[in-house]
Order: structure tokens, then C-alpha cells, then sequence
């Protein structure tokens, strides 16, 4: 039977059988030849200057046997072993390896971390351990980033969030009243009061992005920003010569001083200044933010992390979904990050 009479045999198969057989295919099949793959690419993108120990960072490393077949090494400098995925996500993870990608697949399409968990036959607190650990060593993989050119920057804004911290940290005291969610609920005479405007119940995420696709998105304040959190962002991160379309906010005043870039100001209430405007960045935002509405809330000391995930989507969103989940699995997994599970506990925000 040639591959035509197989084609025609699986279109005269409902659906379901047909999901089955596709199941079996991409199991046996592209998962194996996939997980092959991304295993060497890992190992070639972390030793692409040479094999360093990731405890020491001595090149001094010397072959010491295999164990479960995988490669072990030894340091020469520190007498520590190691393998291709020490101080990785998957680092003393006892699940299978294509548990991980297809956790990997669940993070590509933008699951919450119960569809994750579900899908992937894990625990939630699992689910949550994973993603967190993923997105930490993508955010060192990804770094800030570096804009030039012409250059659109603004700032947004989230609401202050404690979520995950009420009752599950001994060690954590609400530093303010606790608010009522939705629309129809009831307001308690022991909540904060809400403010009107931007308040200390709000951080700033400040935005920049250029023409040639490049992206800056940090968490750089509590309330209002001021000039000195703008330059923080912005020093040795935007190229000399670069054009940087802004709006009328008091705190960029004195950016075309302090910086040799050449300030295109929109002012209030206009849209375009002849070829310059923010449309771009204010368009980023829009999408953020409808992004980050299916998670229902993102406690703020992560808010880095999603931010950098949804830096990394805006980034590759061009490529396929099969590429999307081998470029995601070997980005995070390139760069050394040793995430442990009491870090979630004593995280605080990220500010830049």
C-alpha cells in the first residue's frame, strides 16, 4: 500500500478514528524524531563557546561516563559533575521528556495552567512550578533587549496584585485592605478605597519598540513613573542617532539632553506628527492586555514573566506552531537558571 491509498483510506475515517491515528503518528512518530532534535540543539546552543561548568563557569571539563544514557561531565576547577540539562527547567524533573514538550505545545497555544495540567496528566502545583521555571530562563535567555532607529515608546499600566499570597505564605501580611472583585459584589467597609487615576495600586510597565520588530517591555515602577525610572530603562538599551516618538508625559522631558536621540513629541489629543506617531506601542498594549485577560489576574511579582512570554509570542508569531514549540523548548532550556520551588514564596516584583 503506497502513501495515496493510505490518504484516501484515512479520509473515509470519522473523526475520531482519524484524531486516533494522528495521535499515534505525532506520538511515535514527530515526537520522537523532535525530542532527538531539540536534545542536540540544546546541547550545541549551551556549548556554543565550548563546554563550561555551570557551577564554577571554568572551561576546565573533562567527559565522566554516561548514567541512564546521559551524558555526565566532570569540572577539572570545582570537581562537580553535570549534565547537558543541568541548571535547566527540567533540571531533577523524574517526568518523561515529551512530558515536557508537550507541556511546551499547552504554553505555545496560551493555556491556563489547569488546561495545562490537565492536558499534560500532571498536578496543578506542577503546572504552575513548570511554567514559572520555563519562563525564568526564557527571560534570562531573552534579556532586556536593545531598540534603534526609529523608536516608539509609552507606558501602561496594571493593578496592584497580591494573588496566591493570602492564605499559603505563613510569612506574608497583606500590606493593604483587600478589594472586592467583579462588578455585583459587595463593598465591605474594611476595603481600600479605590482611586481615581494612577495610584500607588498600580505598577507601570514601560514599552519601546522599533521598526524593525526589536521589543522592550519592563516593569519599572509602583504608581506614577518619573524621568529617573525612564533613563533607568533606557540606558545603554537605545541606540545614539535614534528617533523616539513619545507622548506628553512630564517624565520624558529630559530625554533629548540626556540621551543623543532626536524627540518626536505627540501632543495631546493628536494621533500622527507627519510620519511619527505611537500607534505601534499603543497597539502592543491593546494586545497585552487581551492576552493577559484569559490568566484572570497575574499576581505582580510575575507579571514580568508573562510580560517576557508574550514578548517572546510577538516575536516569533510568524513561525509555525510545530517550529514556535522547538524554538520555545530550546530557548528556555539553553540559558542556566536554577528556579526552586521555595523562589516562589520570597519572590518580589521585578522592577528594572
Amino acid at each position: 500500500m503506497n502513501a495515496n491509498s493510505i490518504i484516501k483510506y484515512l479520509l473515509t475515517l470519522d473523526k475520531n478514528e482519524q484524531q486516533k491515528v494522528f495521535n499515534f503518528l505525532e506520538e511515535k512518530l514527530i515526537i520522537g524524531s523532535l525530542t532527538t532534535q531539540i536534545k542536540e540543539d540544546i546541547k550545541e546552543n549551551r556549548f556554543a563557546s565550548g563546554k563550561v561548568c555551570p557551577h564554577c563557569k571554568s572551561n576546565e571539563v573533562s567527559k565522566n561516563g554516561k548514567y541512564k544514557g546521559k551524558q555526565r561531565y566532570m569540572c577539572k576547577s570545582c570537581n562537580k559533575t553535570f549534565t547537558d540539562f543541568t541548571f535547566s527547567p527540567c533540571y531533577h524533573s523524574k517526568k518523561d521528556f515529551s512530558k515536557w514538550l508537550e507541556y511546551i505545545k499547552c504554553m505555545v497555544a496560551g493555556y491556563s495552567i489547569r488546561k495545562c495540567a490537565e492536558i499534560v496528566e500532571i498536578t496543578v502545583p506542577t503546572s504552575f512550578s513548570w511554567r514559572h521555571k520555563i519562563l525564568d530562563a526564557l527571560r534570562l535567555y531573552i534579556g532586556t533587549g536593545h531598540v534603534s532607529g526609529l523608536v516608539e515608546a509609552d507606558e501602561t499600566f496594571f493593578r496592584l496584585s497580591y494573588k496566591g499570597n493570602h492564605s499559603k505564605n505563613a510569612l506574608f501580611t497583606m500590606p493593604r485592605k483587600s478589594n472586592k472583585r467583579g462588578p455585583n459584589s459587595k463593598k465591605s467597609i474594611d476595603e481600600e478605597p479605590k482611586k481615581r487615576g494612577i495610584s500607588k495600586n498600580q505598577v507601570a510597565v514601560m514599552c519601546a519598540l522599533d521598526r524593525n520588530g526589536n521589543i522592550i517591555s519592563e516593569l519599572i515602577c509602583n504608581g506614577r513613573m518619573k524621568y529617573k525610572d525612564v533613563e533607568r530603562l533606557f540606558k545603554d538599551r537605545i541606540e545614539e542617532k535614534s528617533i523616539l516618538c513619545i507622548d506628553s508625559h512630564k517624565s520624558y522631558i529630559r530625554l533629548d539632553s540626556n540621551f543623543d536621540v532626536d524627540i518626536q513629541k505627540i501632543e495631546t489629543g493628536k494621533f500622527k506628527k507627519g510620519i511619527y506617531h505611537i500607534q505601534h506601542i499603543n497597539s502592543y498594549h491593546s494586545r497585552l492586555k487581551k492576552w493577559m485577560d484569559r490568566f484572570n489576574g497575574v499576581a505582580t511579582k510575575y507579571l514580568n514573566n508573562y510580560m517576557y512570554w508574550f514578548k517572546w509570542i510577538e516575536l516569533f508569531k510568524t513561525d509555525k506552531d510545530s517550529m514556535k514549540c522547538k524554538r520555545l523548548f530550546v530557548q528556555s532550556h539553553t540559558s542556566y537558571s536554577n528556579t526552586k520551588i521555595e523562589d516562589f514564596k520570597n519572590r518580589k516584583p521585578l522592577y528594572i
